[in-house]
């Protein structure tokens, strides 16, 4: 298809692409300079042009120019390009041909961003606005483009290119070609991230089962189910300790009511720790005889034992009761009050935390 441009629309078309380059590299040039997801690449190129022989131009000319490319990943670019056809002349009147090539066009980088080759492929669409040999006229074309090609990064930002591009004419139906080389600066981006290492699960040997690995183990050997600390040894129970004492009245064995407060204590402690049992032993003062005051020990011992068990629910066979009769002083049996402490009941549970 054969449209006459005039030269206002031609520099309007490059006046619109220089402000969009210029706006991109103002707005990504305070990043980081670097390859990868977000960077902008800009390269100025030389290319071989050659037309289809169906065309009115008589030899084969040159394209130089400049593009801009956004990449969207690492690997995936936008780039915007745009071209002025050199050393064209036409194919019967031998004139020079101006024109310009205007593409769009998707790019896919091979390989893995920094230092050192890229490979890649391309596919687009191009604006071609060249002149005819004929007349004072210009011919305006749509091309759908392919390309492939290799980038070198003599840097992160710094590189070389190769590149070979078909272009199909949707508008005549006919196919041209052009090879060049670039050279480019990358910046503002990224560079992919290497994957950590996967972590490798140290293989814990425990030969005692004390749940401590046998290189952190400084007390190997441990019996089985006893409790250990970080370095495996055994953890030595601090002891928790429950006593009871019980006064009676002279030749009494009826627990006295102020003190089933302390008996209570006791139960709760033993139901606490279920492991614990406890022996209630009766004691008396020195009046009477040895055999009276054995009896009456005994009954002492077991009035207590059964507060714990009846009223307070502690297990029968965890609570044993003997009489010690007058035998276990704790004060003097010569003095009334030394008398009142020593007629008693005491018990004592001892449980490990």
């Amino acid at each position: 298809m054969y449209i006459i441009e005039s030269g206002d629309l031609r520099m309007k078309l490059k006046n619109t692409l220089g402000a969009v380059i210029a706006s991109l590299v103002a707005a990504t040039s305070i990043n980081v300079m670097a390859q990868g997801q977000g960077a902008v690449e800009a390269e100025a190129f030389a290319k071989y042009y050659a037309p289809d022989s169906t065309r009115d131009i008589g030899n084969h000319g040159n394209l130089l120019g400049g593009s801009l490319g956004y990449y969207l990943t690492d690997d995936v670019e936008l780039a915007l390009s745009y071209g002025e056809y050199h050393d064209i002349r036409g194919e019967n009147s031998g004139k020079n041909i101006k024109g310009s090539l205007s593409s769009l066009d998707a790019v896919y980088n091979f390989g893995t961003p920094g230092v050192g080759l890229r490979p890649y492929v391309s596919a687009g669409f191009a604006h071609q606005s060249i002149g005819q040999d004929d007349n004072g006229g210009r011919d305006r074309s749509t091309f759908a483009n392919i390309g492939t090609g290799v980038k070198y990064y003599f840097t992160e930002n710094v590189f070389a290119k190769a590149s070979l591009d078909g272009m199909y004419n949707i508008d005549a139906g006919d196919s041209e070609y052009m090879a060049g080389l670039g050279l480019g600066v990358n910046f503002g981006g990224g560079t992919k991230k290497a994957e950590p290492a996967p972590v490798v699960a140290e293989v814990c040997n425990d030969e005692d089962s004390d749940g401590v690995c046998d290189n952190l183990d400084k007390c190997p050997g441990t019996e089985a189910n006893a409790t250990v600390d970080e370095n495996g040894c055994v953890v030595v129970a601090e002891a928790v300790r429950v006593e009871l004492d019980v006064k009676f009245d002279f030749d009494k064995s009826v627990v006295k009511q102020d003190s089933y407060g302390d008996i209570k204590n006791l139960a709760d402690f033993m139901k606490q720790y279920p492991q614990t049992s406890t022996t209630v032993e009766g004691h008396t003062d020195s009046v009477g005889s040895d055999a009276y005051n054995q009896k009456l020990s005994e009954r002492r011992a077991n009035a207590v034992r059964a507060v714990l068990v009846n009223q307070y629910g502690v297990e029968a066979q965890r609570v044993n009761a003997v009489g010690n009769g007058e035998a276990s002083p704790v004060a003097d049996n010569a003095t009334e009050a030394g008398r009142a402490v020593n007629r008693r009941v005491e018990a004592a549970v001892e449980a490990g935390q």
